[in-house]
């Protein structure tokens, strides 16, 4: 990769997970172990972001040897895994989520909901679970659940009594579908919910993701960062689908894997390799090649 190095010091990367640091099998790839190895080891933090929930991004995590809290539910849930303590977690206005839920419901599509429930055993909420031995042709959704009847919670009128300590939850179906949810769930809901509709990256359809307004990526990691004294301008952020527009769009060197999505390409500072091809080893060369610039006074 022939390009320039970027204009600072970068003191904190943020990666994605699927697309990103994991392969099409959903492995986590040699580059990106070498690549976090190299950067960790110039002293430079490394965190991941995902839309993934929190027990699914722990391996990863695990994998790559990295510590630091974990943004899951693309921004909805921040976790500390060395004791699983939660740090930040969103919240709904009073009596939105049941509407929001009614609204799904009334559109003819399953909603799932998040909790904080890992030390229970447990991660989301539905109103019911598909016979595991059935014959019947499976969607994208009914895999899901099957895949992940052990961590589920089923409460049959979830629409109408959700959990108190919800942070977030989703609906899934054929691409249509969920943008057609996704406009009628942002004009019934102004300025209350955070929408966008993403390619599930291990089920064979599509995810409208659900949070309340604000809660992005973004907003998980940027008061990590303050608390450790490093500035937006400090921050690379890495990653291949819509859900990653705030944090590449606002880190100080926004990356693109090279199989990213395109409206991220257009937002991003620099594109790399895909995560197929070594693009996590051009994400630890701009980095690396950072440091050789001086650091910027404070203020």
């Amino acid at each position: 990769m022939d390009t320039p190095p970027p204009a600072r010091r970068i003191r904190l990367v943020v990666l994605d997970v699927d697309g990103t640091v994991t392969d099409s099998r959903h492995r986590v790839t040699e580059a990106a172990c070498s690549a976090v190895e190299r950067m960790r080891a110039a002293g430079v933090r490394v965190m991941l972001a995902t839309g993934r929930r929190y027990r699914d991004a722990l391996p990863i995590a695990q994998r790559l040897e990295i510590s630091e809290p974990l943004v899951t539910a693309s921004g909805g849930l921040v976790k500390q895994p060395s004791d699983h303590s939660t740090l930040h977690r969103a919240q709904f206005p009073p009596g939105v989520l049941a509407e929001v839920l009614a609204e799904i419901v009334a559109a003819g599509h399953e909603p799932v909901v998040y909790t904080d429930s890992f030390a229970e055993g447990y991660d989301f909420h539905c109103r019911q679970l598909p016979d595991a031995t059935s014959d019947e042709a499976a969607t994208g959704f009914t895999e899901y659940l099957v895949r992940n009847r052990h961590v589920a919670r089923v409460v049959p009128r979830l629409h109408a009594q959700p959990p108190a300590d919800a942070f977030a939850g989703f609906a899934m179906g054929s691409e249509g579908a969920m943008k057609t949810l996704e406009e009628k769930l942002g004009r019934r809901f102004p300025g209350q919910l955070s929408l966008h509709t993403i390619r599930s990256p291990r089920y064979s359809d599509w995810l409208c993701e659900i949070a309340p307004a604000d809660v992005t990526k973004w907003s998980g990691v940027n008061p990590l960062a303050r608390a450790w004294g490093i500035r937006p301008d400090e921050i690379c952020a890495v990653g291949d689908d819509v859900n990653d527009l705030p944090m590449v769009r606002e880190a100080g060197l926004g990356i693109a894997m090279g199989n990213g999505r395109p409206e991220l390409h257009r937002v991003a500072d620099r594109v790399v390799g895909t995560h197929e091809a070594g693009g996590m080893l051009d994400v630890a060369d701009l980095v690396l090649a950072s440091l050789a610039q001086p650091p910027r006074p404070a203020g």
